[in-house]
């Protein structure tokens, strides 16, 4: 049994009875007015050691990080010191790590194609892209130079290259694709059952760019289960109703449309998963 427990975004916390390990970090999430202002802000630790308590994080042995947006690492140092866990990343993110606190012999720079056994899980890095760049995040490609602090304003968090995730756990074969993006055969010879799937950007893509976006993952890997992330409003927090992002950003229900529409059409199953909970697989 493999138990999946996503936090919102694409923060997703697996757990085989055995050892956790938790893709990308982030469970604070402050407030838009935050963002836009430039505040400087820290990690709720609070929100973080209920969580750590509520769901049993009392083996964690890693933290891999995907991207270095704030959404995406921003509590990583202190899960990773509380629960003496390890921190996988880019330069970037380890630069986050070191700013937290934690430990430089817990850090682990990979790069595409590193890959990495911890207990019974497989786990391959492979380079990926960012959804296309907005007016909220026109940073892509640029690192964190040097040690990130908190407290820190939101947008100090820049992208510093993003990856994929490809797990294998005993027979099972999942892909984590947190950006609605893809690279042009990358995925190539890779086969998953499962695939976590990122759709922000997915209700305002041009009609090619959805196709070659489906045709480039869920049909590349052979996909029968599709779990979409990155669809919440990361700017609400979780102790609250879990919204969509505002309709400026993104449109959910036409994301959700979209999605299913194609999962119909290609026999795949679909999952939407609320935030704070489980499936196994």
């Amino acid at each position: 049994m493999l138990k999946v427990t996503f936090f919102g975004t694409t923060t997703l916390l697996f757990d085989d009875g055995k050892d956790q390990i938790l893709f990308d970090a982030h469970v604070t999430r402050p407030s838009i007015e935050k963002y836009v202002a430039g505040a400087e802000v820290v990690t709720d630790r609070n929100l973080c050691d209920k969580l750590i308590r509520l769901h049993h994080i009392d083996r964690l042995r890693a933290i891999f990080i995907s991207h270095t947006h704030h959404d995406h690492v921003m509590d990583a140092p202190y899960i990773a010191n509380q629960c003496r866990a390890v921190v996988y990343g880019s330069e970037s993110a380890k630069n986050v790590a070191l700013g937290g606190g934690v430990p430089e012999e817990k850090t682990v720079v990979f790069q595409h194609g590193s890959s990495f056994t911890i207990g019974e899980y497989r786990i391959r890095i492979l380079k990926s892209l960012h959804s296309k760049p907005t007016r909220f995040n026109d940073d892509l490609g640029q690192p964190i130079p040097e040690p990130l602090v908190q407290p820190a304003s939101l947008r100090a968090y820049k992208e510093g290259g993003s990856f994929d995730f490809y797990i294998e756990h005993g027979e099972k074969r999942i892909l984590i694709r947190p950006s609605f993006n893809y690279i042009k055969g990358q995925l190539d010879g890779i086969q998953a059952d499962v695939i976590f799937l990122g759709v922000a950007g997915l209700a305002k893509a041009e009609k090619d760019m959805e196709e070659n976006f489906y045709k480039e993952t869920v049909e590349k890997v052979g996909a029968k289960l599709v779990i979409p992330v990155h669809w919440d409003n990361f700017f609400s927090s979780l102790e609250r109703p879990v919204i969509d992002m505002p309709d400026l950003i993104e449109v959910s229900e036409l994301v959700f449309f979209k999605l299913a529409k194609y999962c119909e059409a290609q026999d795949v199953n679909c999952l939407i998963q609320y935030p704070c909970t489980s499936v196994e697989l």
